[in-house]
């Protein structure tokens, strides 16, 4: 059997299963957002060899877009895949800190992105003016923007994630991400990657959880997205060689997410 999409979806292997519906690029819901450490070019088409479809968007994380030495060639190869790149939100915090917020965005021209990343995980930024940066960013690109701090010791109330969410949304951001850091240990997580449940619940009462990304490192914590939101749920700073696995816990071919029909109905499952 050949290849097939699921209800116009991503390609899959076969299509005998009844699985999630889950939407075709460019997707709005159902976000898988990948971070490229300095991935070498190989890897990048290796990457889209077996992922082709189900990437949405490629960080490149931290500073790593301006200290690696194959930038261009990377880029090529995910505009052939049509895959928008950002540069990490803590390069633009580090041209914030020097004043080079405007050779940021000639950097950016140049190189032909049309997403950015816009953060203040590390430094501190007046909330006035990342709001500011937002605004004139989203003018000219797809901004996402960062809630939440990268210090483990810094604990911001629910109230204020709120607060902070719904204005960067206002000023003009796509998807507001909800920091964790790479590792997941941060932001919405505590120190041992748990979920802080309670946080996620306050901020979805007040903000459309299709309006977030929520990043996602771990398998435990995509699974716990997964049931708490369904297979469509936005979720960030995905390990390219974790964009299959993923995929399957979307799908239920996993046995994380998977329902057993004969169990009755399972809430939570996700699927």
């Amino acid at each position: 059997m050949g290849s097939a999409t699921n209800r116009n979806g991503p390609t899959y292997a076969a299509d005998f299963l009844s699985l999630p519906g889950r939407p075709g690029r460019p997707r709005q819901v159902g976000i898988t957002h990948v971070i490229d450490k300095g991935m070498c070019s190989s890897e990048v088409e290796g990457l889209f060899e077996v992922a082709d479809g189900l990437v949405d968007v490629v960080k490149l994380g931290w500073g790593t877009g301006y200290a690696v030495k194959n930038l261009r060639k990377k880029l090529e190869i995910y505009e052939r895949a049509g895959v928008p790149v950002v540069l990490g939100g803590t390069f633009w915090e580090a041209c914030f800190a020097q004043g080079k917020t405007d050779d940021y965005r000639r950097f950016v021209e140049d190189l032909g992105l049309t997403h950015v990343e816009i953060s203040d995980g590390t430094i501190t930024i007046p909330h006035d003016r990342k709001l500011e940066a937002i605004a004139e960013l989203a003018q000219d690109f797809t901004v996402l923007s960062e809630v939440g701090s990268k210090d483990l010791e810094t604990v911001i109330a629910p109230y204020k994630w709120v607060e902070l969410i719904e204005a960067e949304l206002r000023a003009g951001a796509w998807k507001v991400i909800a920091e964790a850091r790479e590792s997941g240990t941060a932001g919405i997580y505590r120190g041992d990657g748990e979920v802080r449940m309670g946080l996620i619940d306050e901020i979805v009462h007040r903000v459309d959880a299709n309006r977030l990304l929520f990043e996602a490192p771990q398998k435990a914590q995509q699974v716990w997205f997964i049931r708490k939101f369904g297979p469509n749920v936005n979720l960030g700073n995905i390990p390219p060689d974790e964009v299959i696995p993923l995929e399957t816990l979307r799908l239920g071919l996993r046995s994380d997410t998977l329902v057993d029909p004969t169990a009755g109905n399972q809430d939570g499952a996700g699927i």
